[in-house]
């Protein structure tokens, strides 16, 4: 597959040049980072548009109507929270344990003028923050990733999660601990992905079929 250029990028996404501009910035800085400290895949920055920006900013048009606060788990380089902070979600929580990667996000926030705020801690011992959403991408399988959401979807939040070939398995294996409505949506940069959408979580599990 051909790399997807930022022209392209923009085409698709309908950004401004302003955005965009503040998006190169960010891809600056993670090629100048990722040759001290393993933010991303090192096979993902032959084609970042695609893998990583196009990947985060397809669940912009997901979000539910006036999202506020969404909390981006085990953010990493930041995808996809801080690409959703500066499309303009306006209150973004990246959780990210790793005191290297916190940095990053930290300066890749001051670079792209994005106020964010970074939590430098486990996501088991954050407080839960009423948010409407809750997202991260390639943090857990889905079952894990549901139990560490699990405080923020109980009381409402929506989860938007990016997955690969294997969402299929991972729904049947959450579904038989969790009671949840999930929608699937095809990812626009993965043909084999998937982005699972859980709304009506049940915080108590399934029930005895």
């Amino acid at each position: 597959m051909t790399p997807l250029s930022a022209a392209e990028f923009q085409r698709l996404t309908g950004v401004s040049r302003e955005t965009l501009d503040r998006l190169t910035v960010y891809l600056d800085l993670l090629v100048k980072w990722q040759a001290r400290i393993n933010l991303v895949g090192k096979g993902t920055l032959g084609d970042p548009w695609r893998r990583h920006f196009l990947d985060s900013a397809q669940i912009w048009p997901l979000l539910p109507e006036k999202t506020e606060i969404l909390v981006d788990l085990g953010s990493g380089a930041g995808f996809p929270g801080l690409v959703l902070a500066i499309l303009g979600v306006p209150d973004v929580h990246l959780v990210e344990s790793d005191q290297r990667k916190a940095a990053f996000l930290r300066e890749a926030a001051r670079a792209t003028a994005t106020d964010v705020t970074v939590h430098p801690t486990r996501i088991e011992s954050m407080d839960v923050i009423p948010a409407q959403v809750v997202t991260a991408r390639a943090l857990a399988p889905l079952v894990e990733l549901i139990g560490l959401a699990a405080p923020f979807l109980r009381q409402g939040a929506v989860g938007i999660f990016p997955k690969g070939r294997s969402a299929d398995r991972e729904l049947t294996a959450a579904r038989r601990k969790w009671k949840m409505r999930v929608t699937a949506r095809q990812s626009r940069s993965d043909p084999a992905g998937t982005i699972l959408v859980i709304e009506d979580f049940d915080g108590h599990g399934t029930s005895p079929a």
